[in-house]
């Protein structure tokens, strides 16, 4: 087992992104290679320019999502893109495009965020996962 945390982002709202920045940093502060798999809404987020206004939160939050978000803006906590960047700044942080949602969505790699590093089909992703300590799916 390589010491490494893989997840697949496929919900693309404020707070899944949010539990997923946070997870990021929390492996990388603890010495783990992170690796990030974008599909369906997850790479939707990553658009150039996109973070800045995913602000719809899950229905699995209820009344309290918008709450939450609203504190977080109160107290300045850093937005899931921010986060995300400064893990990779704090250790190895690899952020991955599925190849087929790109296709699908009629989308290049420029189309996303710097953070995107690379286009990678499933299988490749699946193969680097199952060598991982921890999986996810988010």
């Amino acid at each position: 087992m390589e010491n490494r945390m893989s997840l697949i982002v496929f919900s693309g709202t404020a707070d899944k992104l949010m539990a997923v920045a946070t997870l990021t940093s929390g492996a990388v502060a603890m010495g783990l290679e992170v690796e990030l798999f974008l599909t369906t809404w997850g790479l939707q987020a990553f658009r150039k320019g996109a973070a800045q206004a995913t602000v719809s939160v899950s229905k699995d939050a209820g009344d309290l999502g918008p709450v939450l978000l609203e504190q977080m803006r109160k107290k300045q906590v850093p937005g899931w893109l921010e986060t995300l960047q400064q893990a990779r700044e704090l250790g190895q942080v690899h952020v991955y495009a599925c190849a087929m949602t790109l296709e699908l969505l009629d989308m290049k790699l420029e189309d996303l965020e710097p953070i995107v590093e690379e286009v990678v089909g499933v299988a490749s992703f699946i193969e680097r996962a199952s060598e991982s300590r921890i999986t996810l799916f988010i």
